[in-house]
């Protein structure tokens, strides 16, 4: 391997290290994103451009968002988290954001629960699902164990 290769690699592995670090300790946020690279801005507008008549504060990535997670899906890692436009709105509306570590793709399910569920119904029978990104069969599946993983959600 050439000089320049192997500082390639060493670069890449402490780029995408850096990266996990910060999805581990409660650095990463979804509504910071956009903000801390071009690249995630880049790619989530690409996810975004086609999509009719999603909120603004999905196009944007912004409101109310949890610390987000490493997480690996078929050998590739992913910066996994939820997003609300607000704390109080995340009964009946949320994003579940999924971005590759490197930085080149972007997926993400909207959750929507019809207004005024009562507490009894649970949010998984009436909620409606939207993908973003053209996710694959296991991607969905790993936005929708996120989801589960609330404790609010059953």
């Amino acid at each position: 391997m050439s000089a320049s290769l192997k500082t390639l690699a060493a670069t890449l592995l402490l780029g995408v290290s850096t990266l996990a670090s910060a999805a581990n300790d409660g650095q990463s946020r979804a509504n910071q994103l956009l903000d801390s690279d071009p690249q995630f801005r880049e790619t989530w507008q690409e996810v975004v451009r086609k999509e009719e008549r999603l909120p603004e504060w999905v196009m944007n990535l912004s409101g109310d968002a949890q610390q987000m997670n490493a997480v690996t899906e078929e050998g590739d890692q992913y910066l996994v988290g939820p997003l609300c436009e607000s704390a109080q709105s995340c009964q009946s509306q949320r994003l579940i954001v999924a971005f590759g570590f490197d930085k080149k793709h972007a997926y993400a399910m909207l959750v929507d629960v019809p207004a005024g569920l009562p507490a009894d119904k649970s949010p998984t029978r009436h909620a409606n699902y939207r993908f973003l990104g053209k996710p694959d069969q296991g991607m969905q599946a790993l936005l929708k164990e996120q989801l589960r993983k609330d404790p609010n959600w059953y």
